[in-house]
């Protein structure tokens, strides 16, 4: 990572606090033992770099970012199989974040999409709750 600090002691979720993965996302991140900077992408302005950043990160192209199903991506950019070029990608971001697929995780020089909320239990230090409980 590059743009993005990163901090092993920290981590930092971007996600919408108005979808219900978000929430959920956020939720089992702030159970976690460490620092936790939540960055609400419907409420906190993203920049493109960032997107971008994490985007290669995750080793995918910025349009698997969003979700074309959206209703506001719908409502705005109709056809889900419309072709952009990446800044164009990157400005539907900036614009509606809403539109986030999923919640990103970025835990030192980790970074995560987070498909279900229970995919971040298996990247907490093994001396959480949910593990220890997990294992009982």
């Amino acid at each position: 990572m590059g743009i993005i600090a990163n901090n092993d002691n920290e981590i930092r979720i971007y996600y919408s606090s108005e979808t219900s993965i978000g929430k959920q996302a956020y939720a089992y991140v702030v159970s976690s033992e460490k620092k936790v900077l939540g960055i609400d992408v419907s409420k906190t302005k993203v920049p493109g770099s960032h997107w971008a950043e994490m985007a290669e990160a995750l080793n995918v192209g910025i349009e698997k970012l969003i979700n074309r199903e959206h209703p506001d991506f719908v409502k705005h950019y109709g056809n889900k199989n419309i072709d952009l070029d990446q800044h164009d990608w990157l400005r539907i971001l900036e614009n509606h974040p809403e539109t986030l697929a999923f919640p990103i995780v970025l835990m030192g020089k980790k970074v995560i999409k987070i498909k279900s909320p229970s995919d971040f239990v298996k990247y907490m230090e093994p001396n959480t709750r949910h593990i220890e409980d997990s294992n009982q």
